[in-house]
């Protein structure tokens, strides 16, 4: 079902009142069909993204004992003096 049939539905709702009660749990069950069929794009990953994941999987490999979160940390601040970064800002 697609969003045009499901706004006409939630108006026949605005148009009978108390008695369209039928017509609201067709038009919720038909609402949740409709979001399940869209389907959003995915943007391409930023500069950023790509060079933290790479530089995640490095430090994760050289300390594999250290907390996400400090590696995390660590690999942000690099960021800051990649050459990636300034590659992306122009």
């Amino acid at each position: 079902m697609s969003i045009d049939e499901v706004i006409r539905l939630l108006q026949e709702i605005k148009d009978l009142g108390e008695s369209g009660k039928e017509t609201v749990a067709k038009a919720k069950s038909t609402a949740k069909k409709a979001k399940k069929v869209v389907k959003k794009v995915k943007r391409a990953p930023s500069a950023y993204n790509k060079y933290m994941k790479k530089k995640l999987a490095e430090l994760k490999k050289k300390h594999p004992r250290s907390n996400h979160q400090v590696l995390f940390k660590r690999a942000a601040k690099s960021w800051k003096r990649s050459p990636e970064r300034k590659r992306s800002m122009k």
